[in-house]
This record gives C-alpha cells, sequence and structure tokens, in this order.
C-alpha cells in the first residue's frame, strides 16, 4: 500500500492548475468514493482497535499508529449504512481534516486518478438535503461520490460556533458595525461549513453571502461588475475553501486577482487542508490570508481586523 502513495509529497504542481488527485476506495458495496490526495498521510491494514466507553458509534475505537493514537471511523456506518464487517480484511485511510488527524476505516483502496475540478459537480438536486456527498464525478464511465468529511466530523464532534470572545469582538463593536451592513461572500460546497462561517460571522454583525463552489462566486462578482457594483465596496471581503467542484479556491482567487474589476477583493482562503499547503503556496495565486478550518474565533478575529482596515479605507467610522 505503501506503493500507491509514495509520490505524494510530489503533487503540488497541481496548486493553481484547478486539478486534483483522488484516493479511490470502496466501503461496502460496489460504489466508488473518492478523497483528496493531499489529505492522504498514510493506508494501512486495520490495526487492533480499542473501544472507548460512551463513544459514538460511527468510532468503531482507537488505535496506536506511529506514536500517537487516532480516532478510526466507519465511513460506511456514518453515511446511514450498516458497520463494515471483517476488519482483519479492512483498511483504514489515515487522513488530516480541519486540524486533526483521523483514521477512516473502509472496505478496499483502488488507485489513484488525476482530474479537473471541473469534471467535479454538486451531488444531482434529487438526492435531497440529508445525503452525505459534497461532489460527484465521472471516472471511467462510473460514478464516483466524494464525501462530506466535515458534515461526518460534525456530527461526531460538534464545533461551538456561537462562543466569540468580547476580547475580539465586543457587543458594542457588533452594534455598530450592524449600523453598516457590512456584507461577506463565503464559497464553500460543504453546507456544514457554510453553516458554521455564517454563525460566526451572523455573531459580529455581519451579513453572509453564501455559495457552494469557486465557480459560483466568480459569476457572482461578474454579474455585480456588469451592474456597475464596486465589488470592493460591496463586499468586505471573501472567505473561500479551496476543494470545491467546478472550480477550486486557488483558481477562484487567480481569475480575481487577473480582473481588475475584482483584484482589488481582500481574499482568505480557508480550508481543511490543515498542516500541508503553506503560505508560498497562497501567495502564489495572490490570496491575502490562508485559515485552517475550523477555529470560530480565529476567524472571527481575522473578520475583525479586516472589518477595521476595510472601515479606514473606506473612510468608515466604527466608534470604540
Amino acid at each position: 500500500m505503501a506503493g500507491i502513495l509514495e509520490t505524494v509529497d510530489q503533487r503540488t504542481q497541481l496548486v493553481g492548475q484547478n486539478r486534483l488527485e483522488l484516493l479511490l476506495f470502496r466501503l461496502s458495496d460496489d460504489q466508488f468514493y473518492g478523497i483528496n490526495v493531499f489529505k492522504v498521510k498514510e493506508v494501512l491494514k486495520c490495526p487492533k482497535l480499542t473501544l472507548l466507553p460512551k463513544r459514538n458509534p460511527v468510532v468503531r475505537g482507537v488505535a496506536h499508529i506511529r506514536g500517537g493514537t487516532i480516532s478510526v471511523l466507519d465511513l460506511n456506518l456514518a453515511t446511514g449504512h450498516e458497520p463494515l464487517d471483517d476488519l482483519e480484511n479492512s483498511l483504514v485511510i489515515i487522513a488530516e481534516y480541519n486540524r486533526a488527524v483521523q483514521g477512516f476505516l473502509v472496505r478496499s483502496v483502488e488507485r489513484i486518478v488525476n482530474i479537473n475540478w471541473g469534471a467535479v459537480h454538486p451531488p444531482p438536486k434529487g438526492s435531497g438535503k440529508d445525503n452525505y456527498l459534497t461532489a460527484v464525478t465521472d471516472i471511467d464511465d462510473k460514478i464516483i461520490e466524494i464525501i462530506d468529511v466535515e458534515k461526518i466530523l460534525s456530527e461526531v464532534a460538534p464545533v461551538e460556533t456561537y462562543s466569540i470572545s468580547e476580547e475580539i469582538i465586543s457587543p458594542a463593536e457588533v452594534q455598530e458595525i450592524e449600523k453598516h451592513e457590512f456584507k461577506v461572500l463565503v464559497a464553500d460546497d460543504s453546507s456544514v461549513a457554510r453553516k458554521q462561517i455564517k454563525r460566526c460571522v451572523d455573531k459580529m454583525g455581519i451579513t453572509s453571502v453564501l455559495v457552494n463552489d469557486g465557480k459560483q462566486a466568480l459569476v457572482h462578482l461578474q454579474e455585480l461588475v456588469s451592474k456597475g457594483v464596486d465589488v470592493q465596496k460591496e463586499y468586505v471581503m471573501m472567505i473561500s475553501d479551496i476543494e470545491m467542484p467546478e472550480m477550486d479556491g486557488y483558481t477562484l482567487t487567480a481569475a480575481v486577482r487577473a480582473s481588475p474589476d475584482l483584484c482589488g477583493l481582500h481574499i482568505v482562503l480557508h480550508t481543511s487542508l490543515s498542516g500541508i499547503f503553506n503560505q508560498a503556496m497562497v501567495e502564489k495565486v495572490g490570496a491575502n490570508d490562508f485559515l485552517a478550518k475550523f477555529k470560530p474565533e480565529e476567524l472571527a478575529d481575522r473578520v475583525s481586523v479586516r472589518v477595521k482596515k476595510y472601515s479606514e479605507e473606506n473612510n468608515i467610522p466604527l466608534d470604540e
């Protein structure tokens, strides 16, 4: 299994090219699923699992791997199906999401494929709001489903998104901000992530406009320009995920920077790809900042700093 991942560290040339590489795997049936290779640290046979009292049923146990203790989540069970059996012949994908390393129990791992984000699409409308898909694609006439891991993690270990310290923003500052009707554009394909960000900026007195991917964000901005709207005054900032169907956050950022009417928009890339993409990659496409998901207070702090700077740039008085 080491061979299938031995070149992962050499794949950073995909950045900014609207491409991704998926590690394909199966769960309990013949359906193919995919996970971004950049998130994968290792694939190994399922080790011995230790059961924890009062654990979420999705967590099949914890394993001691490379000197650390990792929770192992059953992806089949997490997506509403029966738990995977035959653990001895199952595999665990070790991956990093939202600043933490988890293990995902799967039946088998197939291969790595290189595709364009333009070939990755949102889930079909008929799939309903309660599905666990963030995107789908087609490879060799087979449908590949990309699981919304952020939704699964939010159900297993919910993140508190309502508490923001008064040291970051006081109630008086929130009231003052509300008077000016500041707006933030949010681009993220995960419904959970969009809700988390919205709750955070709502608490700061800021209105959020939500779109599902980079292509929707770019079209929205271009439509505003066509109507004569000054985008840099319309939005305090844009908070964008990196991994998104149709157009990823890097390509979106590069497109914004290449447009004379959009290039001044402040952009923060906000992603679950923690610990993998460094500041040099962010600077490559011209983003202003990078923030790993999801710490409400850190996001609120970045937004607060930007609001104050935006107010200075546009001569908007904010009473302290």
